[in-house]
């Protein structure tokens, strides 16, 4: 399974005239669930097109602009996600609905196909049921209930990929992380 996590452009209230919330980090980390293991972790900088990185943003990703001037296209990048991370075959995961909604929003605004099948698990719903939570708690907070240690830097895409693995496989250790429907 692909675990997803993206950064996108981002401001301190209002956007600049013109501007759009565009996907500039994909962090993604390969679950393997039977092995109950995270097997591989990536990163695809994104050079957004119609926006730019504001200092709101870097504060709270770390993405410059002058970093994500070095990725690739968003088209580019949901090609490398279909072409060699196989995310149109595999059952993929984000912690919410936000990464699957900007990537639906994005793909539909530039014309480029989606990178993914329809097989996509919202973490935070199985979570919030296998934890007995009233509520949906954000990722930091479900490592804090699940125990567990936030690796990296909070607000990474990689790093967060790699975190909601952690609780992912937490969840399946329990029994209650959902079978992937077809």
């Amino acid at each position: 399974m692909n675990v997803i996590d993206i950064e996108a452009t981002c401001w301190d209230g209002q956007p600049p005239l013109g501007a759009v919330s565009e996907i500039t980090e994909i962090g993604l980390t390969v679950v393997d669930l039977d092995a109950a293991e995270r097997v591989a972790r990536h990163r695809i900088l994104v050079r957004p097109a119609r926006s730019t990185v504001s200092a709101f943003c870097t504060e709270l990703t770390g993405l410059t602009q002058a970093e994500v001037d070095t990725g690739v296209s968003f088209a580019e990048a949901c090609r490398l996600l279909a072409s060699e991370h196989g995310s149109g075959i595999r059952p993929w995961a984000s912690w919410g609905d936000y990464d699957r909604n900007q990537f639906t929003r994005q793909c539909r605004a530039t014309g480029t196909p989606s990178p993914f099948g329809h097989r996509h698990t919202n973490a935070k719903l199985p979570f919030t049921s296998a934890y007995g939570l009233r509520k949906r708690p954000g990722m930091a907070q479900a490592l804090k209930v699940a125990g567990l240690p936030l690796e990296g830097r909070h607000h990474s895409g990689a790093d967060d990929a790699w975190n909601i693995a952690a609780l992912i496989l937490e969840v399946a250790a329990r029994g209650a992380w959902p079978e992937p429907t077809a």
